[in-house]
């Protein structure tokens, strides 16, 4: 604890005095004063001893020469409180001339000390730091009752000064109180800021906002060493000082303050830029904003540094031991933060590894059009309990399902693996009903495990013989109105306690196919299961998918699965991969709290010829509405559903795509209504033509990167095996074109043998080779190297 700075200290230089000067002090001048009234003497004092013993400092005097009660100091060649310090007893004189302990009587100016008494005063702990003094100009004997009278006053300024004292002591204790309350606090937010943290870019927000408010920080950034332990990377670039995209990454070997941390594992502070630059001159250039004080802070994992902190304060500063601990607190944090973000990487990746594994690419089915999609709600690990599947048996027959695990994390996961596994098995060696298949899935569910709790919708679907044969399904109206060449589906599905499935119909409407679903699985694995059926004719689409998409707090399921039909409603005309994305963009969209799977089945349209057979290739021709490009789509998906219809494969049909698109918008925004596209199919190539009413023909051209069109005819002569336009004067204008004087067909043709995208050589993806975003690949490293 300090000592007490008593009032009068010669440093003080408040009120404008100068060095040297005293402050005179009202308790000790209403001392003065009584010692003054009380002893009829003409002056009285305390006086205070300077820390090198000598008399100087009157705190409290009455009756002093004008100059030693303005400047409260006096010099005397003979200091008498020394004597009564060193004594530590009162020094009484009657007469100055005859006391032997005294040189004679003392003159302060005017001042004539003739007799004199002095009594000690004594600070909190028992020292001697002053007297009290009451001056006679005469010589004076001194009663009994005067001398009771300073002893009283005396102890009252002793008491005065172990008061002080005291409240001094309590004062830097509340101090000392505050600031550890306030670390105590900051400390409690940090901890609480960073075991919040998943994720990289959670750990840059902490350090930029709750180191830089803990240390008074004006800029704060984090480096991470690379994984090859030569690179020192800032990774919180955008809160690093500005005008320093020297920072952004460094090798360990150059001579600098961060990377010197990394190698000594021992923190480097700096008052100022300048003390910075004298220790390494490659850091001049940084710095130009700020020229205050530095700091550089070691992240050590397991005795490795796998990162720096660095420290940017706006002004220069001592760095004081408190902000030192503070400091290295935070480095602490910071460490234990990356490696909990890095071994959630770690799970998370071996978690999607997992998931990825189990949500397989639904398996190309002719004359149908799979899509799927899963989300999922988890921060961690990106795995949840929902999924979805389809098998197609060796007769054709397509079955597809979807189903709910409870739970949103890798033991739900490794459930619905489990049952996904068990369904797949079943629907692929079991030719039997939907209901049949769950009855089955949930005694084995049972007796062999997991004993899971979870919803699912199994839906089988078989096509219609061809129109010759006898047998099928008695056709609805809207079938019997259909054309002959189109086969509708017979889909029986059954639910599991799941969500009703959606048809969007090809006219536009959606059909909700209600019903009360069965007891979930995992529950009475010998309750009865009933099978539903409902037609699909080409063109429509079957949508399954989970809760995730529709639940939502405090809203009735009503009202979900109306803005489910209305959304499904929106999406006629979209390509079947762009329907499940589109439905939980349009449901759910940033609001996600659970695992949402969904997945679209549509039914092709086929080529009204049928396949190319010996009898003449395949040909199909539609309308394609001229106002807008709104049946651009619509017209794309046609043609690729003949193409399909007819045995194209995927990749040639992508090429047959990509040209019909260019073909297709070339006539939408330059040519005239009517608008017709025509596919025809052989054995030896496939042949795509539209024609609109306009004859402006369509130009090669060569555009530059810059241009935002130009290469539609491009793409043409590159990609196509052949192909031209062709004029036409009127004098073929029958049917869709009947008074269609003139106009233009735009045609290409493709070599069913030729891979004009990919050429002879298989395009192999190659893998990543930096890692995903957010990854700490150092910190992994060590944490593995030190667990083996």
């Amino acid at each position: 604890m300090p000592e007490t700075q008593v009032a009068g200290d010669p440093s003080d230089q408040r009120d404008g005095r100068s060095a040297g000067e005293s402050v005179a002090d009202e308790v000790f001048d209403r001392i003065a004063r009584l010692a003054h009234r009380h002893l009829d003497v003409p002056a009285a004092a305390i006086v205070m001893l300077s820390p090198d013993g000598s008399e100087k400092m009157l705190p409290g005097a009455v009756g002093f020469p004008a100059e030693a009660q303005r400047r409260r100091l006096i010099d005397l060649e003979k200091p008498l409180t020394a004597m009564v310090a060193r004594s530590r007893a009162p020094l009484v004189v009657h007469d100055a001339d005859d006391d032997p302990r005294v040189d004679g009587r003392h003159r302060i100016g005017d001042l004539l000390a003739a007799a004199y008494a002095g009594y000690p005063v004594e600070d909190a702990r028992g020292h001697v730091v002053g007297a009290l003094w009451a001056v006679a100009s005469e010589p004076r004997t001194w009663t009994d009752s005067d001398l009771d009278t300073l002893a009283d006053l005396a102890a009252a300024c002793s008491g005065e000064l172990r008061l002080r004292a005291e409240r001094e002591r309590a004062r830097l204790a509340e101090q000392v109180a505050f600031r550890a309350h306030r670390r105590s606090r900051f400390l409690l937010g940090l901890s609480e800021r960073f075991a919040r943290v998943t994720t990289l870019d959670e750990v840059e927000d902490a350090i930029a906002h709750v180191v830089g408010t803990g240390t008074g920080a004006r800029w704060v950034s984090l480096a991470l060493v690379d994984a090859d332990r030569r690179h020192l990377t800032f990774v919180t670039v955008g809160h690093q000082e500005p005008g320093t995209p020297q920072l952004r990454s460094t090798r360990l070997d150059e001579p600098r303050p961060d990377t010197h941390v990394v190698h000594s594992h021992l923190p480097l502070r700096f008052r100022d830029h300048a003390e910075m630059v004298a220790a390494y001159p490659q850091m001049e250039p940084v710095g130009s904003v700020s020229d205050g004080a530095r700091s550089f802070l070691p992240v050590s994992s397991n005795g490795t540094v796998i990162g720096v902190i660095a420290c940017v304060w706006a002004t220069v500063r001592e760095h004081d031991a408190e902000t030192a601990a503070l400091e290295s607190t935070i480095s602490r944090y910071v460490a234990l933060a990356l490696e909990r973000v890095a071994l959630l990487e770690a799970r998370r990746r071996v978690a999607t590894t997992l998931q990825e594994s189990l949500l397989t690419e639904p398996p190309a089915v002719a004359h149908l059009d799979i899509a799927t999609t899963y989300a999922t709600a988890a921060r961690t690990d990106q795995v949840g309990g929902d999924w979805y599947d389809a098998v197609v048996r060796d007769d054709g027959t397509a079955l597809v399902m979807i189903g709910d695990v409870a739970g949103h994390d890798v033991h739900a996961a490794a459930q619905m693996g489990q049952l996904r596994s068990m369904l797949r098995a079943l629907a692929w060696s079991h030719d039997e009903s939907p209901a049949d298949l769950l009855g089955r899935l949930d005694k084995a569910n049972a007796r062999l495990g997991p004993r899971a709790m979870a919803t699912a919708v199994v839906a089988r679907l078989d096509r219609d013989p061809p129109p010759s044969t006898a047998s099928g399904p008695v056709p609805t109206v809207e079938e019997a109105a259909a054309p002959s060449h189109e086969r509708a589906y017979t889909a029986t599905w059954s639910s599991a306690g799941h969500p009703p499935p959606m048809i969007l119909r090809r006219d536009g409407s959606v059909e909700r196919l209600d019903g009360t679903p069965d007891l979930l699985l995992g529950v009475v694995p010998s309750a009865p299961r009933a099978d539903r059926t409902a037609r699909l004719l080409p063109g429509d689409t079957l949508v399954l998918y989970t809760d995730g998409l529709v639940e939502r707090r405090g809203v009735p399921s009503d009202e979900r699965l109306a803005e489910l039909e209305r959304v499904l409603a929106g999406t006629r005309g979209e390509a079947t991969s762009a329907v499940p994305r589109a439905l939980v963009r349009g449901l759910v969209g940033n609001a996600q709290r659970d695992d949402v799977a969904v997945l679209a089945l549509r039914v092709r349209v086929p080529a009204p010829s049928g396949p190319p057979s010996s009898a003449g290739p395949a040909r199909a021709e539609r309308r394609v509405q001229g106002d807008d490009l709104s049946d651009l789509g619509p017209a794309r998906r046609w043609v690729d559903d003949v193409l399909e219809s007819c045995g194209v494969d995927d990749e040639l049909r992508r090429t047959a795509m990509l040209l019909t698109s260019e073909v297709l918008t070339n006539a939408l925004e330059h040519g005239e209504a009517p608008i017709t596209a025509t596919v025809e199919v052989d054995d030896r190539h496939l042949r795509v033509a539209v024609r609109d009413g306009s004859t402006a023909e369509p130009e090669l051209q060569e555009p530059t990167p810059h241009d935002l069109s130009g290469r539609g005819v491009l793409f043409l002569d590159r990609l196509a095996a052949r192909w031209g336009v062709e004029r036409h004067d009127g004098s073929d204008a029958v049917g869709r074109h009947s008074g269609v004087v003139e106009g233009k067909t735009v045609w290409f043709e493709i070599e069913r043998s030729a891979r004009p995208l990919t050429g002879a050589v298989p395009r192999v993806r190659q893998a990543p080779q930096t890692p995903p975003t957010g990854a700490v690949p150092l910190v992994e490293r060590v944490l593995d190297e030190n667990s083996s």
